[in-house]
Parts: C-alpha cells; sequence; structure tokens
C-alpha cells in the first residue's frame, strides 16, 4: 500500500469480533498516526457478506472520528457492492470511489490521493 493508505481484504463472512479486534485497532493508528483515514477495501469473489453484528460496527466505525474519513476506495466485482456505494455516497464520510478487481493498483493512488 501507498504511504497514509489502509488496505483491508475481506474473505468469507465479516463478524462484529473482525471489526473491533482488526479494523478499529488499525484505524485508530491511522487517525493517530496522519488525523486521516484513507482506505482500501478488497472484496473478492469468496467474501460472502456480513453477520448482522457485522452490519453495526461497520456503522460505528463510520460515525466514529467522522471528520478523519478522507478517501475510501472500493475495490469488488460483486455489482451489488458498488451499485449500494452510488447509492448511499452521500452518507458516507469523506470521498468513495468503487473500482474492479483489477483496477486494485488504480485504486491504491487514488486513495493515496495521487489520481483523481
Amino acid at each position: 500500500m501507498p504511504d497514509g493508505v489502509l488496505g483491508v481484504e475481506t474473505v468469507g463472512r465479516l463478524t462484529a469480533d473482525d471489526y473491533t479486534n482488526v479494523l478499529a485497532p488499525a484505524l485508530d493508528a491511522a487517525v493517530k498516526e496522519t488525523g486521516k483515514i484513507r482506505i482500501l477495501l478488497v472484496f473478492r469473489h469468496e467474501f460472502e457478506g456480513m453477520k448482522p453484528g457485522a452490519a453495526w460496527q461497520d456503522l460505528k466505525l463510520g460515525i466514529r472520528d467522522w471528520n478523519a474519513w478522507e478517501r475510501i476506495a472500493l475495490v469488488t466485482d460483486h455489482d451489488w457492492m458498488k451499485d449500494g456505494l452510488r447509492l448511499f455516497a452521500w452518507a458516507i464520510p469523506g470521498d468513495v470511489k468503487a473500482f474492479g478487481l483489477a483496477e486494485q493498483d488504480e485504486a491504491a493512488a487514488w486513495a493515496a490521493g495521487t489520481t483523481h
């Protein structure tokens, strides 16, 4: 990942523990280090969705440090995820953009702020 970008790849089904034990500490470290969150989220074909508790944790993380969220790059070939991002981009802090799996390098550069 480029400097200042947190990369997360999800396989299987996301759980509340994934948010609490993995993602939240990584986001806290990013905010402490730079005051910003620039993140690349990769969801490959093996992604199976979220357990109910994970959805709640996702919402809580999005609200926490609201002003720190700068760029969120979603990398996936799941059309339902890209469509959801387009529908709800207005409610997501920071800039968001969807990319296909073949565009992961472009997504990383965008998340880093080196491309528009």
